[in-house]
């Protein structure tokens, strides 16, 4: 049984390599992208601090994200690829790192506690389809350490699951 192991966060780049290698094990010998994707924002909502949202958002059409598996409070079902940050990304095909969401033209407040931003693309050999989205509500809580950091995690869960239909 896999069991989260507290980790030093003084050391972003070290935090993330400790927190990778934990979800390395925790997705070994998985393969359902649901189930994954699931425990993959489970291990980084409890271990990330500050947070109040940490999930995924996948394509369901050219033109729409739909809600993933997630941790936080309820959240928006679907976004059209465009709108908010999440659908910003997809459109600009890049992660979006928000220091203070109401600075941001047309972000989606699906909670109003949310002040900054980290979404991540998930991309395979087919390219992009989905995000991995983080909420924090303190202002400029991620950095470039934590967008290396989760897009490193964001290539984990890809890696280890499978998008058959």
């Amino acid at each position: 049984m896999f069991a989260a192991t507290n980790i030093d966060t003084s050391n972003k780049p070290a935090f993330y390599d400790e927190l990778a290698t934990q979800l390395k094990a925790l997705l070994e010998g998985e393969g359902d992208s649901i189930a994954n994707a699931a425990n993959t924002s489970a291990l980084i909502y409890q271990m990330v601090p500050d947070l109040n949202w940490a999930g995924f958002y996948f394509l369901q059409s050219d033109e729409e994200l739909v809600l993933g598996p997630f941790q936080g409070k309820p959240a928006c079902v679907r976004i059209a690829v465009g709108k908010g940050v999440c659908g910003t990304a997809v459109d600009l095909g890049m992660s979006m790192l928000i220091k203070d969401v109401h600075d941001f033209p047309g972000h989606i407040a699906c909670d109003a506690d949310s002040r900054s931003e980290l979404v991540v693309l998930l991309r395979d050999a087919d390219g992009v389809f989905g995000v991995l989205d983080l909420d924090s509500p303190l202002p400029g809580r991620f950095d470039k350490d934590d967008q290396a950091g989760i897009e490193k995690l964001a290539a984990i869960y890809v890696a280890a699951s499978s998008f058959e239909d």
